[in-house]
C-alpha cells in the first residue's frame, strides 16, 4: 500500500514553487488562483520573499499548503492508499484527497494561520527539540514545572518536541541538560507555543469556523495527528483538526500504525524530505 506524507512548518525554503510555476500550466493556474482567493500575492512571498518574511506563521502555513497541494494535483502518480500530514500538513493532505477544495483549504489555512499568529504576538512562547531521551522522562519534567510547557510533537524514538511559555520551556530544557542523557536540546527558531494549551483561544475560534464548512468523505484513510490512527469519517476529521491546535502531534504513532495497516512505501509530497528522514529513524528503532 502506498502512503503519502505532507510536511508542516519548517519545511519551507526560499523560492519555493517558482520552478513549478514556470514549468507546469496547472501549477501556474493554481498559484494564480491562490493569489486571487487570498487577495494578495502569496506567490511573490514564496518566489522572491525574504527568509524572515517566509518564516512568519501567517505566510509559512499558506506557502507550504499551496506548494504541497499543487505538487499532489500535478502528479500523475498521486493515487494514495493512505495519507498523513504533520501539523499544518494535515490540511494539505485533506485538500489532496478532496475532503475540501484547494480554494476552501486556502481560506481555512489562512484563517488558522492568522488566529495562531495573533497568539504568537501576544504570548512569548517557544518550542524545543529534545534528542536522545525517553518520552517518559521529558513528560515528567514538563509536568513538574509550574508553568505551561508540554510535549507537542512525538516525532520519532528519541526525538520529542516540547512547547510552552518561553521561561517555562527554558527551565525544562535546563533541567533536562542537568540530569544528562540527552544527546542534544535545540531551541527552535519560532515564536509560538504550537500544540500547547496556550493556543486554546485559537482552537475555540477554529471550531466555530470549521463548523460552517462542508467536509466530503476522503478518497482514502487519513492518519490524524491527534489519534495517530486511521480516520475516514468526516465528522471525526473535523473534530481532530480542531483539537490538533492544542494537542500533541502523534507522528511516530501515525507512521507505526500506517506500517501496521500495510504501508510499504512512503512519499513526501511537500517541500523537502524532513518527514522521510524522521521515518528512517522510526524504522531504525523497529529493527
Amino acid at each position: 500500500m502506498k502512503a503519502y506524507l505532507f510536511p508542516g512548518q519548517g519545511s519551507q525554503f526560499l523560492g519555493m514553487g517558482k520552478n513549478l510555476y514556470k514549468k507546469n500550466n496547472l501549477a501556474k493556474k493554481l498559484f494564480q488562483l491562490a493569489d486571487e482567493v487570498l487577495g494578495f500575492k502569496i506567490t511573490s512571498i514564496m518566489f522572491e520573499g525574504t527568509k524572515d518574511l517566509l518564516k512568519n506563521t501567517k505566510y509559512t502555513q499558506l506557502a507550504i499548503y499551496i506548494y504541497s497541494v499543487i505538487k499532489a494535483k500535478i502528479s500523475n502518480n498521486f493515487n494514495p492508499d493512505m495519507v498523513a500530514g504533520h501539523s499544518l500538513g494535515e490540511f494539505s493532505a485533506l485538500a489532496a484527497i478532496d475532503v475540501f477544495s484547494f480554494e476552501k483549504g486556502l481560506i481555512l489555512v489562512n484563517y488558522r494561520a492568522s488566529i495562531m499568529q495573533e497568539i504568537c504576538e501576544s504570548v512569548y512562547g517557544g518550542m524545543a527539540v529534545v534528542f536522545g531521551l525517553e518520552d517518559e522522562i521529558v513528560e515528567f519534567f514538563c509536568k513538574k514545572d509550574n508553568g505551561i510547557v508540554v510535549p507537542s510533537n512525538y516525532n520519532s524514538p528519541g526525538q520529542l518536541v516540547i512547547s510552552g511559555e518561553y521561561k517555562a520551556l527554558k527551565r525544562v530544557c535546563y533541567s533536562l541538560e542537568k540530569i544528562g542523557g540527552a544527546k542534544r536540546i535545540l531551541i527552535l527558531p519560532v515564536h509560538g507555543a504550537f500544540h500547547s494549551p496556550i493556543m486554546e483561544p485559537a482552537k475555540k475560534k477554529l471550531k466555530i469556523f470549521i463548523k460552517k464548512m462542508e467536509f466530503k468523505k476522503p478518497k482514502c484513510s487519513i492518519y490524524q495527528n491527534v489519534t495517530g490512527k486511521s480516520v475516514i469519517k468526516s465528522s471525526d476529521i473535523k473534530k481532530n483538526i480542531v483539537n490538533q491546535i492544542t494537542f500533541p502531534v502523534k507522528w511516530k504513532q501515525s507512521i507505526k500504525n500506517m506500517i501496521k495497516d500495510g504501508a510499504i512505501s512512503f512519499t513526501d509530497i511537500g517541500p523537502g524530505n524532513i518527514l522521510l528522514n524522521i521515518i528512517k529513524q522510526i524504522l531504525k528503532n523497529r529493527i
